[in-house]
């Protein structure tokens, strides 16, 4: 695969989980990363690490449901030189069908997940038009495609994820911009462990080998296997795939019949 070695990407959420994956797999092939979180706790030990390893990466404290928090890190970013890539990544998740989800809930969601994603999409648009082009993208799930229990505002705003990487994909094509997403089946993280202890205390090994048995593969995906398809998404070697929604799933969508 072409490396995108001296290349720039600004990584959302990149502190924990799918994120900080992506960060140490994008950083591991020579490209300068700039991570977008408020986990400024973890921080600078992601950057730490990195640069103890050779790696370039820097932090940026930033809200990504504020606008002018997005366009404080951008101009930042760009200062030092041009972005040529952009993984919107930052994300919260939330259980709970259209009755135990309150106005609050919807507005939390869309605010980080929907708004979220569009501001740094705003912020980074006009700088790779500028430059001639550039990748964009997206965190979404296979919440947006399938019909899944208890997760309705989640299921929402990422179904708005996709909906805006197809749009983007069309709109700026002719400026040299490439725009997907991809969407993870159930992956395993910090969060589903902590989803296991708060709700199934005791019994969290069989809960967890139930979440398991859910995907038709029989395993979740780990954060790295994502992280090695966004990656060839943002390389050279996918300049010929734009506008599409790429599920990882361990065959989840199809295989269940969705």
């Amino acid at each position: 695969m072409q490396k995108l070695i001296d290349r720039t990407a600004v990584v959302t959420g990149g502190c924990n989980g799918i994120g900080l994956a992506l960060v140490e797999r994008f950083a591991a092939e020579g490209v300068i990363v700039h991570v977008l979180d408020l986990e400024t706790a973890r921080s600078q030990q992601l950057v730490d690490r990195a640069n103890a390893t050779g790696h370039r990466v820097r932090f940026h404290t930033c809200d990504v449901s504020i606008k002018k928090s997005v366009a404080e890190a951008f101009h930042k970013i760009l200062e030092a030189g041009p972005i040529d890539i952009l993984v919107n990544n930052a994300g919260v998740s939330h259980i709970g069908n259209l009755e135990d989800t309150s106005e609050e809930d919807i507005d939390r969601i869309f605010r980080i997940n929907v708004k979220g994603a569009y501001n740094c999409l705003f912020a980074a648009i006009g700088p790779m038009k500028e430059r001639g082009g550039g990748v964009i993208l997206n965190m979404a799930s296979v919440a947006a495609s399938a019909g899944l229990a208890d997760r309705f505002a989640y299921s929402m705003s990422k179904g708005a994820v996709v909906a805006m990487t197809y749009s983007v994909a069309k709109d700026y094509l002719v400026h040299n911009i490439r725009c997907n997403c991809i969407s993870p089946a159930r992956v395993h993280t910090s969060f589903v462990d902590r989803y296991l202890r708060e709700n199934y205390p005791g019994r969290e090994g069989e809960m967890f080998k139930r979440l398991e048995k859910s995907q038709p593969i029989g395993r979740m995906a780990a954060p790295r296997e994502i992280a090695a398809l966004a990656y060839f998404l943002c390389s050279d070697e996918a300049a010929f795939i734009t506008g599409t929604n790429y599920p990882i799933d361990g065959g989840f969508l199809r295989l269940n019949g969705f």
